[in-house]
């Protein structure tokens, strides 16, 4: 059997990242007058200036799980998934999320397909307490196949209440917050391994189907707004594609993970099967943790308390870089 990872599957983290820099680079253009943006682009949301408040902007979509969609011919959970990969993004900057906005791009239109995606659209402004205030459908035959679901949210908080992680610093504690999945990175390999070694049918011991636990939704953090008022919050983070590295855009200490939470039994089944190794799967998957708070120790006990399945993972060290346990994930 031969050894899977997310490059040979079809997606480049590193080069990505790369891509992503070099767009950046050129991304020089300030505009003139109030308001203005504030920090630079690379943190999981952009701000603009507003008086004493600050709007902020962030964008995500589906990915490849619209394809397992596809496959399970069930289009009602995804666009859950749409809303929580943007407001997820917000709240890692204790941003509270008010208006959303849908892109579908798609080479054929479904009346029955677009219903569906609407009813989890729905629910998924429902769980963050937003507006759908508009959106986009374009027909795009020969530049699409199949459909794209993305979005983009609007969130607004008071200036001195922004949370970035420059105030993070060593001995800090990290609190881990179990995510429902495999949210929506990483599907690219999942659905590499789930198509060359099983099928979506395929049972787990739990009694679920790959199909139905690839298609789980993504968990809406919204008890973070709750949290960051009722206790102090040095960073908090939203793993999605690259793992634990994302973790590297709060700051330049170390994240030492020294008791991570026990991965759901779908990302097992995908690293045995696939021939996966440890480092590849957490740099692409969340491994069953998709949000983190970075505390002083006299927040741990509230957030243990507040948040549903919390527990301390690791803390913050003055050696740079992502650890699990022994070794850095690179």
């Amino acid at each position: 059997m031969r050894s899977h990872s997310y490059r040979q599957a079809g997606v480049d983290i590193d080069l990505e990242a790369t891509a992503i820099k070099s767009l950046i680079n050129n991304l020089s253009f300030r505009r003139k007058g109030l308001p203005a943006m504030l920090g630079d682009v690379g943190h999981f949301a952009g701000l603009i200036g507003f008086g004493d408040h600050v709007f902020a902007l962030a964008t995500d979509g589906v990915g490849t799980k619209m394809l397992v969609a596809d496959q399970m011919q069930d289009w009602t959970s995804v666009g859950i998934d749409c809303i929580a990969m943007n407001v997820n993004d917000l709240y890692v900057m204790n941003l509270e999320p008010v208006a959303f906005v849908d892109y579908i791009a798609t080479d054929q239109l479904s009346v029955e397909k677009m219903s569906q995606i609407g009813i989890g659209l729905n629910e998924g402004a429902r769980q963050a307490n937003i507006d759908i205030v508009g959106g986009e459908t374009a027909t795009l035959k020969g530049l699409v196949n199949g459909l794209d679901l993305a979005g983009t949210c609007l969130g607004i908080q008071k200036k001195d209440c922004v949370v970035t992680g420059e105030k993070i610093k060593p001995g800090d504690i990290i609190i881990g917050v179990p995510s429902s999945g495999i949210h929506s990175n990483g599907l690219t390999l999942a659905r590499n391994v789930v198509e060359e070694y099983a099928d979506y049918e395929t049972k787990l011991s739990n009694g679920r189907t790959l199909g139905r636990e690839l298609l789980t939704p993504t968990r809406i953090y919204s008890e973070c707004l709750k949290v960051n008022r009722r206790c102090k919050v040095q960073g908090m983070c939203h793993i999605t594609g690259g793992g634990l590295l994302n973790f590297k855009r709060l700051c330049s200490f170390g994240f030492h993970f020294t008791d991570p939470i026990k991965p759901p039994e779908i990302f097992t089944w995908i690293q045995k099967v696939g021939g996966i190794d440890t480092n590849e799967m957490y740099r692409t998957f969340n491994m069953g943790m998709g949000y983190s708070y970075i505390v002083p120790k006299t927040s741990v006990a509230y957030i243990l308390k507040a948040v549903k399945g919390a527990k301390v993972v690791g803390k913050i060290t003055t050696k740079s870089g992502v650890w699990l346990e022994n070794f850095e994930i690179t």
